[in-house]
């Protein structure tokens, strides 16, 4: 069998023997997603990367690394450099998840055509 790079699917680097992927996700859990970036394993948890949380299976796989330290999930608008989960008691601010819209009688609203 063999592996050819996609030009759709540029977020996985496979060597010659197909082993050595630069990113991928390994797994998503209840707590958080466990990531493997350049033969190192992350775990992202919710409660420290609360933007993750609740979005669909699809759009957490579709990560890419840019420039070696640079992880982007673009149908998530998430950019995160690898200090920022090795270290991130050194970025404090951050941005809150989207909350769905509701409506006064607390109903999630559909958008209709």
């Amino acid at each position: 069998m063999r592996f050819k790079e996609s030009s759709r699917n540029t977020n996985m680097k496979l060597s010659k023997r197909g082993t050595n992927i630069s990113v991928s996700v390994e797994n998503i859990t209840p707590l958080g997603i466990w990531i493997f970036v350049k033969e190192k394993e992350y775990f992202l948890s919710y409660t420290t990367f609360p933007y993750f949380k609740d979005q669909t299976v699809r759009a957490i796989h579709n990560v890419q690394l840019l420039h070696g330290y640079h992880l982007y999930w673009p149908e998530l608008d998430i950019d995160l450099e690898i200090d920022n989960i090795e270290s991130p008691e050194k970025y404090p601010l951050k941005s809150k998840p989207k909350k769905h819209l509701t409506s006064r009688s607390g109903e999630r609203i559909v958008a209709r055509r």
